[in-house]
């Protein structure tokens, strides 16, 4: 896991993956499973004071790590060197797991539950055999599955910056940890704004937030705005007039990240294709007005108009 040191990047860069993480997750684990996760991992649980005894408060915090994403038969062996990234685990058959910690959290214990929740999730996710090519993607799903299944706050919460100094784990942004912890509020019905001890999470949060809210008004849904169902209907009688079994990317693409609604004509019906705002999958339906759709993945409910 990476350890920020120097200017921390702000934003979005990597949205795209970490909604293809979410739906991976979903695909993966099953709507049933996703949902026996509906409790985070609590503050007090990971408290780390300085008074207590550096190795016994470590391996107390990876045994809540382990018993959150229920590996009852994995354990944690966890010690402390000099290196680059914040931390690291050999992934191996188990069930001991090696894990090094950056010799900076020997000091630094508020932050050690944020680690350590990282690097179990690699250890869960490897007994999935869940992965995406490319250590920089793989990172995100990792970050994104942390968050997604209850423990990625811890991570959003080490992210400190002022004008001296700056410090944020793990490879997304903090509003990209902002925007996949406002999807699990949503799905699980938390607020995790009151567990923040950094002012600059929380305003990461809220920013995450504002976007994740974005995804739930886009046409054809029927939250979407005046702008957005104007164009949309512009578009839509366009593909209708189109005609020849064509397809046409519907204009929101570009702002949701090449994730947009677009239009098909199949058999002389026009359909559109539009992201779930929960899990992201793609959900195809006739466009004819006014409906009720269910996503097959995450069983959201969704009011339409398509």
């Amino acid at each position: 896991m990476a350890v920020g040191g120097g200017p921390v990047v702000h934003g979005f860069p990597h949205l795209e993956t970490v909604r293809a993480a979410v739906t991976a997750l979903y695909k993966r684990l099953s709507y049933d499973t996703v949902h026996t996760f509906d409790t985070s991992v609590a503050p007090a649980d990971v408290a780390f004071g300085d008074e207590d005894d550096l190795y016994l408060g470590v391996q107390r915090v990876a045994r809540e790590m382990v018993r959150h994403l229920r590996l009852p038969d994995a354990r944690m062996i966890v010690g402390f060197r000099a290196m680059e990234h914040a931390a690291s685990v050999e992934l191996a058959a188990g069930p001991e797991y090696f894990v090094e910690l950056n010799d900076r959290f020997r000091t630094h214990r508020r932050d050690i539950g944020a680690a350590l929740a990282h690097e179990v999730m690699h250890v869960y996710l490897h007994r999935l055999d869940l992965s995406f090519p490319g250590t920089r993607d793989n990172e995100i799903l990792t970050d994104t599955a942390t968050t997604y299944l209850g423990a990625g706050w811890l991570l959003l919460d080490a992210y400190r910056e002022d004008g001296a100094s700056s410090q944020k784990l793990g490879y997304l942004t903090p509003e990209e940890f902002g925007y996949v912890l406002a999807k699990r509020a949503s799905a699980f019905g938390e607020a995790p704004e009151t567990w923040f001890t950094s002012a600059q999470a929380y305003t990461a949060y809220t920013e995450g937030l504002a976007r994740a809210r974005l995804d739930e008004r886009q046409p054809p849904l029927t939250a979407a705005g005046w702008a957005g169902r104007r164009r949309y209907t512009k578009e839509r009688r366009a593909a209708r007039e189109g005609g020849g079994g064509g397809r046409l990317e519907g204009g929101g693409a570009g702002r949701l990240g090449g994730e947009g609604y677009s239009f098909s004509l199949e058999a002389g019906v026009l359909k559109v294709t539009f992201p779930c705002p929960t899990c992201h999958q793609r959900i195809r339906v006739p466009a004819r007005g006014r409906m009720r759709v269910r996503c097959a993945l995450c069983r959201t409910v969704l009011e339409c108009d398509a």
